[in-house]
């Protein structure tokens, strides 16, 4: 029975691999099509939303199994548990990465994208993404610690584009809803940074037992 409860386990850890990687995918593509002008990309980000949704249902399901059939001992409810919590915050970057692509598609000709930082914040945000996740897998806290940490980061990136835009939008009015739009984007992407510091907690909380929250 145990044999069968770890293997459920392992089978945990690869969906959640296969959803964070669509998570990186969706960031990567919008911010990519911003440059790039490419309306496929466009589309790959929605497709990609629509894979993280259906993999949230899928380990749902598969989190609900293991608490149902099996026999968990604390900490493996921790780690269901955490699971559970993380997907939620895997979702809502999937989302907002779809918010990013919906922007983009207004401001995908401006050449003000040149000018800021958000390529740099957006190769920060899926870094964040990508670790959160690998510090599960691995059970590695300084790998979380290291997640909170970069967060610092990508705030940093987000302010030093607001201050690029103020001063661009000083010399340019004409072009202030482009500006706009590219704030957008960097809250949005500023939000995708503290999806994976949540994600890092849990984790903390399924290696640890305890839950400290940062936000």
């Amino acid at each position: 029975m145990r044999e069968q409860f770890d293997a459920q386990l392992e089978k945990l850890n690869t969906e959640l691999i296969t959803m964070g990687a669509l998570c990186e995918e969706a960031i990567s593509s919008a911010i990519k099509a911003l440059f790039d002008e490419d309306d496929a990309l466009l589309e790959s980000v929605f497709t990609a939303d629509s894979g993280i949704d259906q993999k949230e249902r899928d380990i749902e399901a598969l989190c609900m199994r293991l608490l149902l059939q099996q026999q968990p001992v604390a900490s493996d409810l921790r780690v269901i548990s955490s699971a559970l919590k993380m997907i939620s915050d895997m979702e809502r970057i999937g989302d907002q990465a779809s918010d990013i692509a919906e922007i983009t598609r207004y401001v995908k000709y401006s050449d003000v994208k040149s000018k800021v930082h958000i390529k740099e914040m957006a190769t920060a945000a899926i870094k964040m993404v990508t670790d959160s996740i690998d510090s599960f897998v691995k059970k590695d806290i300084t790998l979380v610690k290291a997640v909170m940490a970069y967060d610092d980061v990508v705030d940093g990136l987000f302010d030093k584009v607001k201050t690029e835009l103020i001063a661009l939008l000083a010399e340019d009015h004409a072009s202030g809803e482009s500006f706009a739009d590219l704030l957008m984007i960097a809250k949005y992407l500023e939000r995708i940074g503290d999806h994976a510091v949540n994600i890092a907690e849990w984790v903390e909380y399924s290696i640890t037992g305890q839950h400290k929250s940062r936000s």
